[in-house]
């Protein structure tokens, strides 16, 4: 049963109204609009508490979790960022700054507040935030303006052009830092704490290292080392002060129930965002996986062969896997896998009736079911009310292993106590540092479906790491966000599969001698078959009568390397900075400043 006992709901508790618009005039130099006066205000923990809790708006909900999907989980439909389509907004795609207001509001007028323990531990708050502010504006934009106060609508910063990277980064670690030292050591799943910190920096300073490393990037003198160094301190500190561990039970359903839990299990959840249908809150995580009108997502081919087989070999290293049947292909393999789609023998949460994979909502065929609770929470409307994780134990782990794989001080000790936890708790092998590197993965070398720009020394290693980290952090927002700093978006330009079908006719998927779907042209064949295709209609094959199932096969993927990376800069940004606002290489607006 969902539990309510001090659960407290600050993402959702608006006891402030705070109004955020598009251009820099009116959304950097607006009080809120709630009638609170700012000097009248934050004059005890109270007022700060309320006034804070709509920062929490800002961390990312379903979908900017479970709805992701680039090269390792294909939807209904194909992204602008994979076809290449995107435009330049006039306005807005994320270039916002209401949120920034009133967190410098607060950082302004906390000094109203005369308990300066209360009022450094807001500001670390406030500061948090404003890190992952800029830290998400840096992701996307690259370099920015840095405001840390409140502005008048006549104020010439308004108008300044963007500050480099490596200032806004400076900035980030410096915000981080802050919040670490006086934010509360205690556990708590829905509010930011020290370990919510440092887990922040982990992740922030492994995304600039590697982005500096792969895009051979250096800002003001200062390449990547430095940020892995950061990334490295920063996990260390949480793994050796935090408390926190992997939550262990049954192998060969804990990963699946770590994400089917009402409340998130605080074993190893740092930061979660609450649901509670009681509350008004829930989410659409059964439909989005059941719905026939909905996303209908599906792992890709690619992924599903990334999965090492149980003992710890390669799939990928077996004489014809690519034209395994879904039975062949799905034994014997990393118990993640079962735990992340349906595979032959799968069931719902509190029921027997076995299924099989439904390619009337999912596009490939491997159909997930990650965040998917019981029948009682299907539906077409939000039913679902499990909690979302945001920061978790795991990736600090896989953060530590890769920044120090990059940096070149990884040792076995490191990868046993990170990636060797991991694995050892779906009962899989622990890596070996040195036999990866001496024969790395040509699946993972591939251009077509790896990593080309790994090299060195610790080339397979890295594989592995990467490996691991998209298999452990599937659907919970990462993908795209590692594509982009390792430089690997032209590998977004591969052929999007499913399911391989040797011909025309019904197959059994499961095994257990009855037909499960049938795949046809012209006349519908006769069949006790659960589901029936028309191909060229209602399914497509790669070729023609027989092949993967191709979601886009009509759609070609397509990637600009000297564009791609960093969205365009809005028009009317640029126009009321008089060009002040430098446009990100590759976007041409037609602007002539």
């Amino acid at each position: 049963m969902k539990t309510y006992t001090n659960k407290i709901l600050p993402i959702f508790t608006f006891i402030l109204i705070v109004l955020g618009t598009i251009s820099c005039n009116d959304s950097l130099d607006v009080t809120p609009k709630d009638k609170m006066i700012p000097e009248n205000y934050f004059r005890n923990e109270n007022e700060l508490q309320m006034y804070s809790n709509t920062f929490y708006t800002m961390l990312p909900g379903e979908s900017g979790i479970l709805r992701e999907g680039v090269d390792h989980i294909a939807k209904n439909e194909m992204s602008d960022e994979l076809r290449g389509s995107r435009i330049i907004p006039g306005s807005g795609s994320g270039w916002s700054w209401g949120q920034l207001r009133d967190i410098n509001t607060l950082l302004e007028y906390s000094v109203n507040c005369p308990d300066r323990e209360v009022r450094n531990r807001y500001n670390a708050l406030a500061r948090f935030f404003r890190a992952y502010f800029y830290f998400e504006k840096v992701k996307r934009f690259g370099d920015v303006p840095w405001y840390d106060s409140q502005l008048a609508s006549n104020d010439p910063e308004l108008k300044k052009p963007q500050d480099s990277r490596e200032f806004i980064m400076s900035k980030v670690i410096e915000d981080l830092d802050f919040a670490i030292q006086y934010l509360p050591a205690k556990k708590e799943l829905y509010k930011v704490t020290k370990w919510t910190a440092l887990a922040l920096k982990s992740r922030a300073s492994l995304f600039e290292g590697t982005f500096r490393k792969y895009h051979e990037l250096t800002v003001d003198g200062v390449g990547y080392e430095y940020y892995l160094e950061e990334s490295i301190k920063a996990s260390e500190a949480f793994m050796t002060q935090s408390g926190y561990e992997l939550y262990l039970d049954d192998p060969s359903v804990v990963y699946r129930d770590l994400f089917a839990s009402l409340d998130a299990i605080g074993e190893e959840i740092i930061l979660a965002r609450n649901y509670n249908k009681a509350f008004g809150q829930s989410h659409n995580a059964n439909f989005y996986t059941l719905g026939v009108t909905y996303g209908r997502p599906g792992l890709t081919k690619r992924m599903v062969n990334s999965y090492l087989m149980a003992d710890g070999s390669r799939f990928t290293d077996k004489q014809g896997y690519a034209t395994y049947s879904f039975l062949e292909e799905t034994k014997n393999r990393d118990p993640r896998l079962s735990q992340t789609i349906r595979t032959p023998g799968y069931t719902r949460i509190g029921e027997n009736t076995k299924l099989v994979p439904d390619l009337l909502t999912s596009v490939t065929g491997y159909q997930p079911i990650k965040f998917v609770m019981g029948t009682k929470y299907d539906g077409p409307n939000s039913m679902s009310e499990n909690d979302l994780p945001i920061f978790r134990t795991a990736e600090v782990y896989l953060n530590l292993a890769e920044a120090k794989a990059e940096l070149g001080t990884l040792t076995q000790d490191v990868l046993d106590k990170t990636i060797g936890k991991l694995r050892a708790r779906v009962g899989m092998p622990t890596l070996d540092m040195a036999d990866a590197n001496s024969n790395p993965d040509p699946y993972l070398m591939d251009p077509k479906t790896g990593y080309p720009h790994v090299k060195g020394n610790n080339q397979g290693v890295i594989l592995e790491i990467r490996r691991e980290r998209n298999i452990e952090l599937i659907m919970e927002g990462f993908r795209y966000d590692d594509m982009m700093r390792w430089k690997e978006g032209k590998t977004f330009e591969t052929d999007y599969h499913g399911l391989y079908v040797p011909a025309l006719g019904c197959y059994d998927l499961d095994g257990d001698g009855k037909d499960d779907v049938c795949f046809y042209k012209g006349t519908k064949p006769s069949s006790e078959a659960s589901l029936f295709r028309k191909v060229d209609e209602e399914v497509f094959l790669s070729n023609g009568d027989s092949g993967y199932i191709s979601p886009y096969k009509n759609i070609k993927a397509k990637w600009n390397e000297e564009r791609d990376y960093l969205y365009p800069i809005p028009l009317d940004e640029r126009m009321l900075t008089g060009g002040a606002l430098k446009q990100n290489p590759g976007w041409d607006d037609g602007l002539n400043f």
